[in-house]
């Protein structure tokens, strides 16, 4: 399920009351997705792709030395189109979670603006991660136009920001994302973290832990 299944699956654990829209195959692998995602309390309605690639999955490769790099396989998921929102659950969300690795299909994007256009109907929040790097440069234009116009909070790790802006460095990139959108929370791994709103900057140090085991899920790693 990617970051936003993730997201979810944490918010869940911390007793948040959250649903999940995604695309699966009627496969194996879809079929476990499917169960566990509700089995941990969130809500999940998604009709399966019936005829169509696999569902999706990752093969992530871990160094001697803790670093990771995913080798991902989207299937399945790159199908979600305009049609399996769910507009009632969108509509009573607080905040909708936007997973930026979907943004390569013409279809993806169409569903991103309408469903950021359901949650401000409503009076409601729209929150993106960039995901990747290649992704934004794949699609620059596209994403910016996204943030300015449909992005309340963005997600954004140091190179995926720098690449956003096309910026030389990461104070570059902070500036220029600054009042851009309410919130733009951006992650520097070892140099800790930075959530920028129109009037304020808020460094957050990190956190030293005495041995790195794996950076898998750590968030802002990339490779």
């Amino acid at each position: 399920g990617g970051s936003a299944a993730n997201t979810m699956a944490a918010f869940a654990s911390l007793g948040g009351k959250g649903g999940y829209i995604g695309k699966l195959a009627n496969d194996q692998l879809g079929n476990v997705f499917r169960h566990d995602i509700k089995a941990s309390g969130i809500y999940f309605d998604t009709p399966p792709l019936e005829d169509g690639p696999p569902t999706a999955r990752c093969l992530i490769l871990v160094t001697p030395d803790a670093q990771r790099t995913m080798c991902t396989f989207l299937g399945a998921c790159v199908w979600l189109g305009p049609g399996d929102l769910n507009t009632a659950m969108i509509s009573s969300a607080k905040v909708t979670y936007l997973e930026g690795y979907l943004f390569d299909k013409d279809r993806a994007k169409k569903t991103f603006q309408k469903a950021a256009e359901i949650a401000h109907a409503a009076g409601k929040e729209v929150a993106l991660t960039l995901s990747d790097p290649f992704c934004v440069k794949r699609h620059r234009v596209e994403f910016l136009e996204l943030v300015k116009n449909h992005i309340d909070i963005l997600f954004a790790n140091e190179a995926e920001i720098m690449e956003l802006f096309e910026a030389k460095t990461f104070e570059e990139a902070a500036e220029a994302i600054t009042g851009l959108c309410k919130i733009a929370v951006l992650t520097r791994s070892d140099k800790g973290s930075l959530i920028i709103s129109k009037d304020q900057f808020l460094k957050i140090p990190p956190e030293p832990v005495s041995r790195i085991v794996d950076t898998t899920g750590a968030g802002d790693a990339y490779a």
